[in-house]
């Protein structure tokens, strides 16, 4: 999951404009770009959108439901889980005990609608609340359905009454770096993807590759989206370079040929196990980008 764009469930053409922009990920969202008024409307449009859909078998299927504590999951769960979706991300996550308790609501809707158990994932953004950020650890364990964790600034923001979320320099202030850098902490700890925030200045496509190049620095591995525009930019960004396949193809090459030793020269340095791991994440990351093995002349 390089890039995750989300597209309103209330708007067809949107949805149908999602579809054909190339996101690894698309996440019909019932949420935040829905008004309450029109909720009812946009499960309804969503839904036949989606029955009537030839999905190709590249593209991944979310749903963005509304949180627990609105009391319309269920709403949303019963309109669009006949679609079969591929993941449910669940927004303004208070801990580990939230996934567990979308995970049984998901083993009903599956079996009610002819879904293999487990098929389902679950993608939490589990940093819009101040509890939502203290409870990361709790993530580790909480359920094989997690699929990555991700991370929000501005239901955060509104949570503590920042008046913003950034600085004057663009960057975020250490409220907000200290919940993106919990993020990426707790997915390594639950062993899972870390996801990105989205970026939502997407007229501005420097400013997005320069983000998308620090998330990918620091441990994330993709990146959501709130216009078609940015994906192209995200997936770039995410996509490892073939330099780094090569590199990381040698680390594990010279591992196997030495017989697994702890620690191998290459190029006149010395590379132990830490960096097998990250070579061995690097090349999974490139294969399910399609990019390794390289693909030679037809």
């Amino acid at each position: 999951m390089r890039s995750l764009l989300f597209v309103p469930g209330d708007s067809e053409k949107k949805l149908a404009k999602g579809f054909a922009c190339g996101a690894d990920v698309l996440i019909v969202d019932l949420e935040d770009s829905v008004s309450l008024q029109n909720k009812a409307e946009a499960r309804t449009i969503a839904a036949g959108f989606l029955a009537a859909l030839e999905r190709e078998p590249r593209t991944t299927l979310y749903i963005r439901v509304n949180d627990l504590s609105t009391g319309l999951t269920d709403d949303d769960l019963a309109a669009l889980m006949p679609a079969r979706p591929d993941g449910i991300m669940l927004p303004k996550s208070s801990g580990g005990q939230d996934v567990q308790q979308l995970a049984v609501k998901l083993r009903v809707y599956e079996a009610e609608n002819g879904i293999d158990d487990g098929h389902t994932k679950i993608l939490p953004i589990i940093t819009e609340t101040a509890r939502g950020v203290f409870a990361a650890a709790t993530y580790a364990g909480a359920s094989e359905r997690l699929a990555g964790l991700t991370w929000g600034a501005e239901d955060l923001s509104a949570a503590i009454g920042a008046s913003t979320a950034r600085g004057e320099d663009g960057r975020y202030t250490e409220v907000f770096r200290l919940a993106r850098s919990t993020t990426i902490l707790a997915a390594s700890a639950a062993e899972t993807a870390a996801i990105d925030t989205v970026f939502t200045d997407f007229r501005d496509m420097d400013a997005l590759k320069a983000e998308c190049l620090e998330a990918e620095r620091d441990g994330f591995t993709g990146k959501m989206a709130i216009h078609p525009a940015q994906v192209p930019v995200i997936n770039a960004a995410f996509t490892p370079s073939a330099e780094a396949i090569a590199h990381s193809a040698a680390i594990i090459e010279a591992f196997a040929a030495a017989g697994n030793p702890g620690v191998v020269g290459i190029g006149g340095k010395m590379v132990d196990r830490p960096h097998l791991r990250l070579a061995e994440r690097l090349l999974a990351r490139a294969k399910a980008a399609g990019v390794y093995p390289a693909k030679g002349p037809e």
